[in-house]
């Protein structure tokens, strides 16, 4: 009943919003009372909580398993990561927008427990980076911590564009997305050169 009651109020979040669903709203989609859903949770923020840790749990369990993978480099390990996470959107698409918009209904407790899973999601990103640019992998010079937020804003946005069943597939996405990291999209390696001045 507990997973239940989650699930329902992960579709109502999504379509509604956190503020604007109330408990009663919740009981009625799944047809209990109130006090079924107090006896799960003691409040809707303790939902809001336990829908965030469910969600960056699961997306940590898989991330960590790939990163453990000694049988593949960094490179392929970076697009794993990045394809996991658009693969995830077929599956939990609802979770991941509201885990992306309604966190800032969480108290500052509640919010610190989520801020450190988040923050070890990126940082194994961050570190996978590091460690690809130390054995030459990638380019050196790179700032690692500014390319996982760039990473991780691209994967985070395709939950409210991307379609799993559409033209691109999430395979092919992922091989864009880090094409697009790795190699950029500059034919040439010439630096992009300055415009010449306009003659006065």
């Amino acid at each position: 009943m507990k997973q239940k009651i989650m699930e329902a109020s992960i579709h109502l979040f999504d379509e509604n919003g956190f503020k604007s669903t109330s408990i009663k709203d919740i009981v009625d989609y799944i047809g209990v009372t109130k006090g079924t859903f107090y006896y799960y949770f003691p409040s809707k923020e303790e939902l809001l909580r336990d829908i965030h840790i469910q969600y960056i749990d699961d997306l940590i369990t898989k991330q960590e398993k790939i990163l453990i993978n000694s049988k593949i480099n960094c490179t392929k390990k970076l697009y794993e990561i990045v394809y996991m996470l658009l693969k995830n959107i077929k599956v939990n698409k609802r979770s991941a927008r509201i885990f992306i918009r309604e966190i800032r209904h969480l108290s500052q407790t509640n919010h610190e427990i989520i801020r450190v899973k988040r923050n070890t999601f990126r940082d194994n990103i961050q570190q996978l980076l590091e460690d690809g640019i130390t054995n030459g992998e990638m380019k050196k010079g790179c700032r690692a911590d500014i390319l996982t937020l760039g990473i991780l804003g691209m994967t985070n946005w395709s939950y409210y564009w991307f379609n799993p069943n559409g033209e691109v597939s999430a395979k092919k996405l992922a091989e864009i997305y880090v094409d697009l990291i790795l190699n950029g999209i500059n034919k040439s390696k010439v630096p992009t050169r300055k415009p010449a001045k306009s003659p006065e």
